[in-house]
């Protein structure tokens, strides 16, 4: 099924990752500091921030420019319909505003800009510890952003981050140099891969 921004629940798995996501978290962060979790409005992200928020003891903060990107029609239907449709974009030229043939998608220009305007927003909380809770296309343009990429050189970053996966950004607070720490860990994950085998 494409998911984008068709609003879907967590699977059973899901929830479980959820925990296991929560449990990593709240053994990596000090809830002596301050803490936010920001999230995409989506639901299943949001199923899953209230796992976070519940174990670092925090609301979290909806914001819905950390939505995936929007599939349009694509949305809720299954990949076979979408892989009929797609254009994939060119190896050079404008990958930014390509658009792959489905009616109501978003380019990669669009997720960009809302994905740098949120990251910038974020930026400004006064906190310790950030947890934004997002969608893998999405998190890639997030990164971007954390580096200083601009938008317009951002037409062929990817980033690996699975469904579930933490990655971590670090900012020094002398130097304030920003550091990609990890991109895509799953390792918290392996208790619930095991547990799904044994189902």
């Amino acid at each position: 099924m494409v998911g984008g921004q068709f609003d879907s629940t967590l699977t059973l798995r899901g929830e479980r990752e959820a925990v296991a996501i929560a449990a990593a978290l709240r053994a990596r962060i000090s809830t002596v500091g301050r803490v936010t979790v920001a999230t995409s409005d989506l639901r299943r992200t949001r199923q899953t921030a209230a796992t976070i928020g519940e174990a670092l003891g925090v609301e979290p903060v909806l914001d819905p420019r950390l939505r995936e990107k929007s599939y349009g029609e694509a949305g809720g239907r299954p990949q076979a319909w979408l892989d009929a449709r797609f254009v994939p974009p060119p190896a050079v030229g404008d990958r930014l505003r390509h658009h792959e043939g489905v009616a109501g998608a978003e380019t990669r220009l669009d997720v960009a800009v809302r994905a740098y305007a949120s990251m910038t927003d974020l930026l400004l909380h006064d906190v310790d510890e950030l947890v934004v809770v997002t969608h893998g296309f999405t998190a890639g343009l997030l990164v971007a952003a954390w580096i200083g990429m601009p938008v317009e050189a951002a037409g062929h970053v990817a980033f690996p981050v699975p469904s579930g996966s933490i990655t971590t950004l670090r900012e020094d607070g002398y130097f304030h140099n920003r550091a990609v720490v990890t991109v895509g860990e799953v390792d918290h994950l392996r208790t619930v891969d095991t547990h799904d085998r044994r189902s």
